[in-house]
């Protein structure tokens, strides 16, 4: 199995008003590869006064990590509502410029043709820097959180002003329901199919998921329906799991179903 790539920004996660912890796609996508026993490159930032607290659990995980700084640490504030996240940025991180992504970011992913990309805000990759990530026949999965989520401090704000170009730059993208709506005008295949990424997928919570490809639609059923407190990182285990199946082969739909076993393994053991 050749690896896969990890990229984004580390997060200050409060949860429920607990003591700050590590949060973000890298990390979620990480400790996930780990579970899985999935070859991975992990790139990731954060401030350097929150290494200890971001960088080292992920350093923990025992896989390949590179590390750059980053003014401050992207930082969330959220509980949860049923299936419903109730989430404020409290801080931004920078951007990841197409400069990053030609330089050290391109010897950290080394020869890692499928790379999850861990946008938590719209301005953490942008048209350019997808560009440049997905060169060298990269294939990206990007979870469309980033793309919804606009950029400024406060409650979370979602709306569909996204740069439609980054589109253009992925492989597979991974919605929730919400976002789909957001970027598609809801669920439906076509328009899904109307985003114009060869594969999408869509999480629907404990009632399972979607993958949706030019030729073909699969509906997943959740492989366990049990009610989780703290779910936080299972819509980024399933896109990592997901992207490990595709790279060791796997046709999309049955990624999708190893995808969503993966996840009830990791909730069932919170």
């Amino acid at each position: 199995m050749t690896a896969i790539g990890i990229i984004g920004h580390l997060a200050r996660d409060v949860v429920a008003g607990a003591a700050p912890r590590v949060g973000g796609t890298v990390y979620y996508g990480a400790r996930a590869a780990a579970r899985l026993g999935a070859p991975a490159r992990i790139v990731a930032r954060c401030a350097p006064a929150d290494r200890a607290l971001l960088l080292a659990p992920l350093e923990q995980l025992g896989l390949p990590v590179t590390w750059h700084t980053t003014t401050a640490s992207t930082g969330f504030s959220f509980h949860y509502e049923g299936d419903h996240r109730v989430m404020a940025v409290d801080a931004i991180g920078d951007p990841w410029t197409a400069d990053d992504i030609r330089t050290w970011v391109a010897d950290a992913l080394g020869d890692a043709t499928w790379v999850q990309v861990g946008a938590l805000l719209r301005t953490d990759f942008g048209p350019a820097s997808l560009a440049a990530l997905a060169g060298r026949e990269r294939r990206l999965l990007v979870d469309g959180q980033g793309l919804v989520r606009a950029a400024v401090t406060g409650q979370l704000r979602r709306d569909r002003d996204v740069e439609r170009s980054v589109l253009g730059s992925l492989q597979v993208l991974k919605l929730n329901e919400s976002e789909a709506t957001i970027l598609a005008g809801g669920t439906d295949p076509e328009r899904l199919r109307g985003l114009g990424v060869p594969e999408v997928l869509v999480t629907f919570g404990s009632r399972g998921s979607a993958v949706v490809t030019a030729t073909g639609e699969w509906r997943v059923a959740a492989a366990s329906s049990e009610p989780v407190q703290d779910p936080t990182g299972a819509g980024d285990g399933y896109s990592t799991a997901y992207l490990a199946a595709r790279s060791a082969g796997a046709a999309p739909a049955a990624a999708g179903e190893h995808a969503a076993a993966f996840v009830a393994t990791l909730l069932s053991g919170r």
